[in-house]
């Protein structure tokens, strides 16, 4: 018997970190970006990920950086990103 396939949704969207929030808020709190990883128990490299906008966040993960910043409102630090389809002809799919 072969293995079956499973087949995974491509997921239609993604949250992603808005940086410049975060920035000013380390400002204004006068705390590196290396502190808010510790204060949220994440590592340096997977801090400037975020901030980077090559990873997205786990809803923990965005609990405890809003945790860490003392912010309520989800939009203030996030912003979900609508994915495209993926394009017929075999090229990457481009995210806005």
């Amino acid at each position: 018997m072969g293995k079956r396939e499973v087949k995974r949704r491509r997921p239609s969207s993604r949250v992603m970190l808005k940086p410049v929030a975060v920035w000013r808020l380390l400002d204004e709190f006068n705390i590196s970006q290396n502190e808010l990883a510790r204060l949220c128990r994440l590592s340096s490299g997977y801090m400037s990920q975020l901030m980077g906008g090559t990873r997205s966040p786990s809803a923990q993960v965005r609990r405890d950086i809003q945790e860490a910043l003392g912010v309520t409102a989800f939009d203030e630090l996030f912003i979900i990103e609508r994915l495209d389809d993926p394009p017929c002809n075999g090229e990457e799919r481009k995210v806005p």
